[in-house]
């Protein structure tokens, strides 16, 4: 024996790997009563937690559903909005297009009409201005050719009926040898 009173011979060297059975038997005890205790008071307060957690997390994955469905109405609904929005304005861009094209049309065919009666009236004026100069010419060259066939006579023909027939005969004949002339020249065209 030696001095601290243990017997050398008899020590058989421990395994530090396996515990001595009285504290291997006090902690699997120590083990079981706060696995226990955790079981019976924690465990129910965890999985109340993780299910509350579960619910809303359901519950927000079953609004965020309804939410992207009802997005995706309401997409449909705007892309419905919006094609029936640029059939309207291609409808009503047509429609003022052919408003336009017949507005152009009214347009033109009341610019003809205006045009044709400008040059009517233009036409009558004219007809009337040479009307009336030929009648001041007619006066003029009378009243010129009775003074002369009056010079040339030697007596007054101061008488109008006379001088009428005498100036229209003139001026016929003017006229028609201006008309023969007239012919002739076309012809020789």
């Amino acid at each position: 024996m030696n001095a601290l009173g243990f017997n050398m011979a008899a020590e058989v060297p421990e395994n530090p790997l396996i515990p001595p059975i009285p504290e291997l038997v006090i902690g699997l005890v120590a083990f079981f009563i706060v696995f226990g205790f955790l079981a019976k008071k924690l465990l129910p307060n965890i999985n109340k937690v993780l299910d509350e957690r579960r619910t809303l997390i359901e519950g927000r994955m079953e609004e965020a559903e309804a939410l992207q469905a009802e997005a995706q109405q309401v997409l449909a609904d705007y892309r419905a909005q919006l094609a029936d929005a640029r059939h309207e304005a291609a409808r009503l861009r047509q429609e003022a297009q052919e408003q336009g094209a017949t507005l152009i049309a009214e347009m033109r065919a009341e610019g003809q009409r205006q045009r044709e009666e400008i040059i009517a009236a233009g036409h009558a004026q004219i007809e009337a201005d040479r009307k009336q100069a030929a009648q001041a010419l007619r006066q003029d060259v009378g009243k010129l050719a009775v003074d002369l066939a009056g010079k040339l006579v030697g007596e007054s023909l101061e008488d109008h009926a006379r001088q009428s027939r005498t100036i229209d005969r003139f001026l016929d004949d003017v006229e028609a040898k201006a008309a023969s002339d007239a012919t002739k020249a076309e012809a020789g065209r």
